[in-house]
C-alpha cells in the first residue's frame, strides 16, 4: 500500500456503511492514518478490506494539517493508543454511533475511554474500527473540567478483556453500548470464551466473548 502514500483513497472499512475518503497519510505495521479534510483518522488494518485510489476530485481533501499526535519513528496501534491519552477523541466502533471521550488506561488487549454519556467504558482492542483525536483545547460537548474531570481509574484493572469482564460477574453490565436489549442485564458467570448475561426477563442468554466489543456499568 505505501504506492498510495499521499494519495486520495478510499476505504472499506468493517462496520461502516459508507467507504471513508481523503489523503492516505501514514501507514504503519497494524494501522493506517487517513486525512478526511477535516481531522486525520487513524483506522487499524485489521478491520481494513479494501483500499483503492480514487479520484482527487472525489476525496474532496486539501494538504492534511499537523498531527494532533505526538510523532513517532514508526505509527502503530498501540503507540497511538499511548498517544491519545488525556486528548478528547472520537471513537468508531462496529454497529454502534460515535463515542466522544478520553483514553485513560491501556491494558494488554483493550483500553478504557472514560466519556460523559457512558463514564468508564471498556474497549476491545480488536473492536475499535477508527480513533480521531480533536487535539487543541476542544472537550467534549463543550464540558469544562468541573463538569466532566477526568481522573486515573481508582479500580485495579485486569491485564486482558477477558478477566476484566470475569471482574463483573454479579453485576449489571452493559455490552456494545446497549445495541440490543438482549445484551444488558446481570452477569452471572464467564466460563472460557462464553458469557453468561441474565436478560430483563430474567431468562439467560449466552454470548461468545469475540462478539463483545465494549462493556460498561451505568
Amino acid at each position: 500500500m505505501n504506492i498510495y502514500l499521499n494519495q486520495p483513497v478510499s476505504l472499506t472499512v468493517s462496520g461502516s456503511r459508507v467507504p471513508l475518503k481523503g489523503t492516505l497519510v501514514e501507514l504503519g505495521s497494524d494501522i493506517l492514518v487517513l486525512h478526511n479534510g477535516t481531522r486525520l483518522l487513524y483506522v487499524p488494518l485489521v478491520h481494513l478490506q479494501q483500499l483503492t485510489r480514487c479520484p482527487a476530485s472525489e476525496s474532496g481533501v486539501g494538504p492534511p494539517p499537523d498531527p494532533p499526535l505526538e510523532g513517532t519513528a514508526e505509527v502503530s496501534y498501540r503507540k497511538v493508543l499511548m498517544n491519545a491519552k488525556g486528548m478528547f477523541s472520537e471513537l468508531y466502533i462496529a454497529g454502534n454511533p460515535s463515542v466522544h471521550g478520553y483514553v485513560t488506561s491501556i491494558m494488554n488487549d483493550f483500553f478504557v475511554f472514560c466519556s460523559p454519556l457512558y463514564r468508564s467504558l471498556y474497549v476491545s482492542m480488536k473492536h475499535l474500527k477508527t480513533l480521531i483525536p480533536y487535539g487543541g483545547e476542544n472537550t467534549p460537548y463543550a464540558l469544562g473540567q468541573e463538569k466532566f474531570p477526568v481522573h486515573p481509574m481508582p479500580a485495579t484493572l485486569a491485564r486482558t478483556f477477558d478477566q476484566q469482564l470475569k471482574k463483573f460477574e454479579g453485576e449489571f453490565i452493559v455490552l456494545n453500548l446497549g445495541e440490543h436489549p438482549g445484551k444488558i442485564g446481570m452477569l452471572k458467570s464467564v466460563s472460557g470464551s462464553l458469557i453468561e448475561l441474565v436478560i430483563a426477563d430474567g431468562t439467560s442468554t449466552f454470548i461468545h466473548l469475540d462478539h463483545v466489543k465494549t462493556i460498561h456499568k451505568p
